[in-house]
């Protein structure tokens, strides 16, 4: 009856809310809990709560066995071989010659006298650098004396800037300004990327980390090998701890990156590129074949430095960050009476979950959501590194097209030339495919044990 009294088993017009703080989290070290608050948040007509305890289920870890990896001596001097082998390969597709004919033009298959010497001498001395700095910096010998090693290092440093100051000075005399630019265009490119700093692989984390336990870990470390610095995740139920070591990673992560973009760069440039801007302009070039060259060395050398720099331990605590961090969905209708809740970041919310944040509506598709909903650099975070072998399948298929594509390059054609190097790049790449197929197998083993549906 209107204006009678409201019976006893109506309900209030506000409900609880749910709140589950950190506080909350850490005095449950197995599991996290939305737990009941009596408050008067709605949104419109849906209800913010749910009447019954929603236990978020822990996360837990697997070990991942080690895997043997190369050293970064071994890996500096195998890239350097690599390289002066795909230098070698181009220079016979620009000065090949027609030998085998009865009346040949040239006794030799190359036209060695059309080489420049000193531009041999500044490709090798820039594909070298990357080793000489390892070996200066990494370089110890435990039976050589200390002056000694400092000695050799002396000379061995003065002998690169020699070398690499002479042959330029004689490729300035003999040619035009423009091949002279076409030589600093990397170095240019370095400044732009990295500004005065030599040491590119020093990771972010030696400099910024600010949670202890990580700060501990990389000051253990001796030595600055980016293969070696892996940080060290740390489980905690502290929401903001896990934004904080993400944003870390996310930083170290693009560090990581640019440097393989950048090497690969400068591995194609130097090997495939500036040999051709040197070519004289009498000589015929197969420029099909050598621009494809040129890709095989990025794709060859971006491969390679990503799994130098991206190792499966670092990927594993990339994929433990991601597995506390979460991730969210936008949602846009379909939800009207579904209960929702106002988005803290002093929550842990479980999977399924509905949020408001900034006037949207947003679904909790982790096992835990600690990410801020809006902040799409959470979203593809969680995207690439939810599944632990993302990047490692990434790198073994693009490797396997790349190996299919130059067996069928070398059943279809019989030029010597085309035989002689893609045989020797198929022979390389066999030894990296190896190693990711290896990685693979073994990783994806360990993993379905923690997946039962595999």
């Amino acid at each position: 009856m209107a204006g009678g009294r409201r019976g006893p088993g109506r309900q209030p017009a506000n409900r609880p809310v749910p709140i589950a703080s950190a506080q909350t989290a850490r005095n449950s070290p197995q599991s996290a809990t939305l737990r009941q608050r009596n408050g008067p948040n709605v949104v419109g007509n849906n209800p913010l709560m749910t009447t019954t305890l929603i236990t978020i289920t822990p996360i837990r870890h697997l070990d991942i066995p080690s895997l043997p990896a190369d050293g970064n001596l071994f890996f500096e001097s195998m890239m350097f071989f690599y390289l002066l082998m795909a230098l070698f390969i181009q220079y016979i597709n620009i000065y090949k010659t027609v030998w085998w004919l009865p009346v040949p033009p040239s006794n030799t298959a190359l036209n060695f006298y059309l080489i420049n010497p000193f531009l041999v001498i500044f490709i090798t001395v820039v594909l070298s650098r990357r080793l000489i700095w390892s070996l200066v910096r990494d370089g110890n010998v435990m039976s050589v004396s200390v002056c000694l090693m400092q000695m050799v290092k002396f000379i061995l440093v003065i002998g690169f800037i020699f070398l690499a100051g002479y042959s330029l000075w004689k490729l300035f005399c003999n040619n035009s300004p423009l091949n002279i630019l076409f030589l600093a265009y990397p170095l240019v490119s370095y400044f732009l990327l990295y500004g005065l700093t030599f040491d590119t692989s020093t990771p972010i984390f030696q400099l910024q980390s600010t949670l202890k336990s990580m700060e501990d870990d990389y000051n253990k470390v001796g030595s600055h090998d980016l293969n070696r610095m892996i940080p060290m995740h740390k489980c905690t139920h502290s929401p903001s701890d896990t934004r904080r070591e993400a944003d870390l990673l996310k930083v170290d992560f693009n560090m990581r990156i640019k440097n393989v973009l950048f090497n690969s760069m400068v591995c194609a440039y130097y090997v495939g590129f500036v040999p051709i801007c040197f070519l004289q302009s009498s000589i015929y070039l197969d420029l099909w074949w050598s621009c494809q060259h040129i890709a095989f060395v990025w794709i060859n050398s971006f491969i390679m430095f990503s799994s130098h720099f991206l190792p499966h331990k670092y990927c594993d605590v990339l994929h433990r960050c991601a597995l506390h961090l979460g991730c969210w969905q936008k949602i846009d209708h379909g939800y009207s009476n579904t209960p929702q809740h106002v988005w803290s970041d002093l929550t842990v919310w479980p999977q399924g979950v509905l949020v408001r944040y900034q006037k949207a509506l947003y679904k909790a598709v982790g096992q835990q959501n600690v990410a801020q909903p809006s902040d799409s650099s959470y979203a593809r975070f969680y995207f690439m590194f939810s599944q632990p072998l993302r990047v490692l399948n990434i790198m073994v298929t693009l490797q396997i097209f790349v190996v299919l594509y130059q067996l069928y390059l070398l059943a279809r054609y019989s030029y010597w030339n085309y035989v002689i190097s893609i045989s020797l790049l198929l022979f390389s790449n066999y030894y990296v495919l190896f190693k990711l197929l290896r990685d693979r197998f073994v990783l994806g083993k360990a993993y379905a044990i923690d997946d039962p549906d595999k």
